[in-house]
């Protein structure tokens, strides 16, 4: 079984370089379908997530060309179908973004409905009802697809009942090339938001006030082609802030915007952890003695609901008792059962929505299993800390949103392999410690 197995105890240190973001890059990639000159991207992270959107793009006839791992030139002037109805789309949410690109280009999209984590519903009504304000009506077929068409698209003022990234970026797909003003109030302002449409605008849109509640939008006729690097990725950079600060590290955390992670740095800070801010960089110093905080996630520019799970891991060190409350998600406490085998000791209240920290002084290594994706980074990060041992399996949510995760956590020290069988476990034990060490964790080292 794939899987992660770190020996914990070594404090992080050293420089890392975070990639770029999944999140923009998703909505980026079914934006650059929309013209029929090529559109070369930039600075994009090689994970499971966009290789899966790569493909959907190219199956449906697309030019995909990788000129290097990171950059990637798509011409969509030869599409031959727009329907998506491929089962390995539904592995990942941001499928749905190709609703909006091909509707909006062709008038026309069928796209089977988006999987992803388990970490709550994620509707899609507050898409239906952008699509619907421009002149498409939309219907969920028996294939389980999301077919959407219209005559015409036309500029409409929308509100949306509910702050959704998705629903922002897909309404802004759509619009772009529809007639006339389209305004969206309630937008969500994430990074990713501002990303997709500062490439929408390279390509040629007429998009003003995205990253504000407000977002304008005067339909043009045709896109063009671009070169356009994508932002660095929000999360990747949180998590390896809070990794530093689990092990009472020292990580300069490069190529990042200081200004999207100036919510975490505020908690950290709070926590008693120094943290500084360069052009281009933060640097995060761990203590000993962590002080508990309180955490509340909130759409963007609040506490992001991605880095609730890592933050958790920390307040679980923390000295006093933490609390954090979650706003976006009802099932994203999935990882509280994982990390309480490893010492932790998290209760989450009846309605599932507030979790309960009491730190503790130690984490001990054990075989844990990823929920989801940001869960499963919580984990790789708790046993780092840990005392021993510890094993983290079903990485295969990880790998969806993070670039060579356990090689730059070796490039700062940490002691960790990805493994598949028994061969490779031995290998790393006897490179890290003791048989006897392990022989909890993995009963097979009893016979060797």
């Amino acid at each position: 079984m794939l899987q992660f197995l770190m020996k914990g105890g070594t404090p992080l240190k050293g420089e890392v370089v975070i990639g770029g973001a999944k999140n923009a890059a998703l909505g980026i990639l079914a934006a650059a379908i929309m013209t029929d000159e090529p559109v070369v991207l930039e600075n994009l992270p090689d994970v499971s997530d966009i290789n899966v959107m790569l493909r959907a793009i190219s199956d449906i006839g697309a030019s995909v060309e990788r000129i290097d791992r990171h950059t990637v030139k798509i011409t969509a002037g030869t599409i031959h179908t727009q329907r998506v109805l491929f089962d390995y789309v539904r592995n990942i949410r941001a499928s749905y973004y190709l609703i909006g690109a091909l509707l909006g280009k062709y008038k026309y999209a069928e796209v089977a409905l988006p999987g992803g984590c388990a970490i709550g519903a994620r509707p899609i009504d507050q898409h239906r009802k952008g699509f619907h304000a421009i002149g498409a009506v939309t219907e969920v077929t028996h294939e389980g697809a999301l077919l959407a068409r219209a005559e015409n698209l036309t500029g409409h003022h929308i509100f949306m009942d509910v702050v959704s990234v998705g629903a922002t970026i897909n309404t802004m797909l759509a619009a772009v090339l529809a007639e006339g003003k389209t305004v969206i109030e309630s937008a969500a302002k994430e990074p990713h938001v501002v990303d997709v449409a500062n490439l929408l605008n390279r390509m040629g849109a007429r998009i003003k006030g995205a990253g504000t509640d407000v977002i304008r939008i005067h339909g043009v006729e045709k896109l063009h082609g671009t070169t356009y690097p994508i932002v660095p990725d929000q999360i990747e950079a949180g998590t390896f802030m809070m990794a530093a600060a689990a092990t009472n590290g020292d990580v300069l955390i490069r190529n990042v915007i200081p200004k999207h992670l100036e919510v975490i740095s505020a908690k950290l800070l709070e926590m008693g952890c120094r943290v500084e801010e360069y052009d281009d960089a933060v640097r995060v110093i761990g203590c000993p003695h962590k002080s508990y905080v309180n955490v509340k996630t909130r759409p963007y520019p609040g506490y992001p609901t991605d880095m609730q799970p890592q933050t958790a891991t920390v307040l679980a060190l923390a000295d006093g008792i933490s609390m954090i409350t979650e706003n976006i998600f009802e099932n994203r406490f999935g990882y509280v059962a994982e990390l309480n085998k490893m010492g932790a000791d998290i209760t989450v209240c009846e309605k599932g929505d507030v979790a309960t920290i009491t730190g503790v002084s130690s984490f001990k290594g054990a075989a844990v299993e990823a929920p989801d994706l940001r869960a499963g980074a919580a984990l790789i990060i708790a046993g780092l800390c840990a005392e021993g041992y510890t094993s983290v399996s079903e990485i295969k949510y990880v790998l969806r949103g993070y670039e060579d995760f356990d090689a730059k956590l070796r490039g700062l020290g940490a002691q960790i392999a990805m493994v598949t069988d028994e061969q490779e476990i031995l290998d790393f034990i006897q490179k890290t410690g003791t048989m006897e060490e392990a022989a909890e964790l993995f009963p097979f080292l009893a016979e060797k």
